[in-house]
């Protein structure tokens, strides 16, 4: 009787011991989809960017002998009205637009970063009047704000970049702040107050360590929205001059044509913002996932 209740304990533990190894497994298995997914992701933009920026004018310049061709092997995306390659002018304004979209949301980041570990370090009227410029930007509707500024500079890549560098840092500002109030009251930074440290030695080594992760998460996040809003005024008129080769500008050309059943003019380079808008957000989700320590068993 001993015997067989030490077989099925065995047994039993066996099982749970194999059940057990295979969620780990599982839960390996998820974490390393996700940084496989990130890195294929980061490739794949960054391929883009490179063969933008290698790409000689020639191949998205006028031919008139091309003229409104439809896809096909030799031209993937088609043709426009002047004959230039609308693959090779798509690869060429994304670039554009993320090059763009990439300076402006690190320049906007790095204001989000120092206004918020400034308004929850030294609190008071400091903290106020930051939550009263988030709150200035933010009772504005957005694209019309990023419209006011582009105009105000001139429009151009200038007016472009400081529209979205004024206009995405609310947001990003919040957050920071909301992690550094939860980390101020942590016991290690009262004891380092207690200890005398000055304010400004409390927020760059106990406080910016922390919050540097959710920083670069939200920074990746910023990408895609800064992208689609240098599109967005671009295409209305407001963003880059017609001459340069952008996403915006090139939609803008393609809604001219539309009624004369030339669909791959929009389609393509359309679908192709969109690809890259979400390959951004997926990483900036993924890696969120990743570094949160709530989701770290997943």
């Amino acid at each position: 009787m001993k015997l067989s209740t030490l077989r099925l304990e065995k047994e039993v533990h066996m099982d749970n011991s194999t059940v057990v190894g295979k969620i780990k497994r599982v839960k390996y298995n998820n974490r390393t989809k996700m940084r496989i997914i990130i890195v294929m992701s980061a490739i794949f933009i960054g391929g883009i960017i490179l063969a933008g920026l290698m790409m000689d004018p020639i191949a998205y310049a006028p031919d008139y002998s091309v003229k409104n061709l439809s896809p096909s092997i030799e031209h993937l995306f088609g043709t426009d009205y002047l004959g230039r390659d609308m693959f090779a002018r798509t690869i060429r304004g994304l670039t554009t637009s993320i090059l763009i979209g990439l300076m402006a949301s690190f320049v906007s980041s790095i204001i989000a970063l120092v206004l918020g570990i400034v308004s929850a370090t030294f609190g008071g009227k400091v903290d106020q009047f930051v939550i009263w410029m988030v709150d200035l930007c933010m009772a504005i509707p957005h694209l019309i704000l990023l419209i006011m500024i582009s105009i105000f500079f001139g429009g151009g890549i200038k007016g472009v970049v400081v529209g979205v560098v004024v206009t995405h840092w609310p947001n990003l500002t919040r957050v920071v702040r909301a992690e550094v109030m939860q980390v101020r009251s942590a016991h290690y930074v009262q004891v380092a107050q207690k200890f005398g440290k000055s304010r400004w030695s409390i927020a760059k080594d106990h406080i910016l360590p922390h919050v540097f992760p959710q920083y670069v998460v939200g920074l990746i996040l910023l990408f895609p929205h800064a992208i689609l809003h240098e599109s967005a005024i671009t295409f209305l008129g407001y963003g880059l001059p017609l001459d340069m080769p952008a996403v915006g500008v090139i939609l803008a050309e393609a809604m001219k044509h539309l009624a004369t059943s030339k669909w791959w003019l929009a389609f393509f380079p359309g679908l192709a913002l969109l690809l890259v808008v979400i390959l951004f957000d997926v990483i900036g989700d993924y890696l969120k996932k990743l570094i949160d320590p709530l989701h770290a068993q997943e």
